[in-house]
């Protein structure tokens, strides 16, 4: 499988700019800053079990000259993101020929200890506090390195510095430009790119269709029989689902694929509805390939998709794969709310990762729960398969990005994906429509509170409690994260929120 692209982490210590301090405690200060290197590849993990690159600076700062030199060092091995330790006492304004070497647009974390023989806290507090001074948005760390929460706290920051570092620079692919008018999912160029350093390059759906021509038939065959072979059914009607618009849709899994590959984009979105879904074929299993970890040749990176062209979708997906490590992202209509089981019903023709029938790395365990069903006629008059199936229950984080003005906010909230009784997924899934994928959630908000602030009628989520690291993603990158339920008293504002 190949790798995620990472940015690299650059990890420099503090100490005194007094040599007969530096004889004693050199050793011990590189000791300490090896360890943290150590726990960040440890902690920090990726889909294939990879670990962040990251370079540890040679010495210990205790001079201009010492800290222009790792400065230098760390930048001329492109590091990103930058982690400052302090394990003794050290002289503040020694940081900024690193900084300002580096480069003061980086994620900045502070760690130290917390002793009172060794007081690198101190340091950090006077390091740091000039820092913020001059307006950077930092973090801070303060605790034994070996204690399990200071290393999930530094796990989760790297995490959200990766994606924030790692997402910048990068191009989306938009192909057919927005649909049916869901501006919500516009590509707002100036704050996009103010925010996330992201752009936008858009491609026409034509560009599509013409690679289709030439995908070659034996992979086609190929990808048929693999995928007729894994789900549980494909309901041929002779009509709107056939061998051949099944195969229409391989090809445009294929040739999407192509152009993400060839033209360097590092994300995308469809606009499918309506001139693919009524001229040529719905996008739906194209978009499920897209967005999976394999394919009938292999383990792949999931490679995010956005149904609809939607473009905050497709950013806000690609965030959220970032401080997963990597895992497929789920897209979804905000559906249908069931107020008597307080019960959420998230679902969307096509879009779904089949991954999430069973979250396995095996295919055959996830798609043996999918049926293709042939695409409804009134929308989707060109036909093609419809996927379907009941996602795996298990703890969600949902997101979304918004923009208010020209402001970006990200909504997050918990949630649980259900199993419910298959005679009340039935009932519920005939209220919305069977032939597409389903999840019932139960989210750890009110209903009212959700609809209050949710910005979209997509939504999009990752397993497990992904809600810290969202949060230090939006601070980082001077979002406004607006977190529902029991989860939002868990942060404190950062400083530049109380002064601004």
């Amino acid at each position: 499988m190949v790798g995620m692209k990472l940015a690299t982490i650059g990890v420099a210590m503090l100490g005194d700019e007094r040599k007969s301090v530096m004889e004693r405690l050199e050793a011990k200060c590189l000791e300490q800053m090896r360890r943290l290197v150590e726990i960040i590849q440890e902690k920090c993990r990726y889909v294939g079990d990879v670990a962040p690159p990251v370079v540890a600076a040679p010495k210990v700062v205790s001079s201009i000259k010492d800290s222009r030199e790792v400065g230098e060092y760390l930048a001329s091995r492109n590091v990103k993101i930058l982690v400052l330790a302090y394990y003794i006492w050290d002289y503040p304004y020694l940081v900024w020929p690193l900084v300002n070497e580096v480069g003061k647009d980086k994620p900045i974390l502070c760690i130290s200890n917390n002793e009172g023989l060794y007081p690198g806290n101190v340091g950090l507090l006077a390091t740091d506090g000039a820092l913020r001074q001059s307006g950077l948005r930092t973090h801070r760390i303060i605790g034994d390195f070996e204690d399990p929460k200071v290393q999930e706290a530094l796990s989760k920051w790297v995490m959200a510095a990766e994606a924030y570092a790692s997402i910048k620079g990068q191009v989306y692919g938009m192909f057919g430009g927005h649909s049916m008018g869901m501006e919500t999912g516009y590509f707002h160029l100036v704050p996009v790119q103010r925010v996330f350093g992201v752009t936008t390059y858009h491609v026409d759906q034509l560009w599509l269709l013409k690679e289709m021509e030439k995908v070659d038939e034996a992979e086609v065959q190929k990808g048929l029989k693999w995928l007729s072979g894994m789900v549980r059914e494909v309901r041929y009607d002779g009509k709107m689902l056939t061998p051949e618009t099944l195969k229409k849709q391989l090809k445009l899994y294929v040739a999407m694929k192509k152009v993400c590959e060839e033209w360097g984009f590092d994300f995308c979105g469809i606009k499918g509805q309506r001139d693919f879904t009524e001229h040529v074929c719905i996008t739906d299993v194209a978009e499920m390939l897209m967005n999976d970890p394999y394919d009938w040749n292999g383990l792949k990176e999931p490679f995010v998709c956005s149904t609809e062209a939607d473009s905050f979708g497709a950013l806000t997906m690609q965030v959220l794969k970032y401080v997963s490590g990597g895992l497929p992202v789920l897209f979804a209509d905000v559906r249908l709310y069931v107020p008597e089981r307080d019960l959420w019903l998230f679902v969307n023709s096509g879009n779904h990762a089949s991954w999430y029938a069973s979250r396995s790395w095996d295919p055959r365990e996830n798609l043996k729960k999918v049926t293709l069903h042939p695409a409804i006629e009134m929308y989707f008059p060109t036909g093609g398969a419809s996927v379907e199936f009941d996602a795996a229950p298990g703890e969600m984080t949902f997101a979304r990005l918004g923009l208010y003005g020209d402001e970006v906010f990200m909504v997050i909230v918990r949630g649980e994906s259900l199993e419910l009784p298959e005679e009340d997924k039935e009932k519920l899934r005939n209220q919305t429509n069977a032939t597409w994928p389903h999840m019932y959630v139960k989210l750890r908000a009110s209903f009212q509170e959700f609809i209050n602030v949710f910005p979209a009628n997509h939504i999009h989520g990752i397993p497990g409690d992904r809600v810290e690291e969202l949060v230090r993603f939006c601070e980082i990158a001077g979002v406004k994260p607006i977190v529902l339920g029991e989860d939002a008293g868990r942060f404190h504002k950062p400083l530049w929120e109380l002064v601004e």
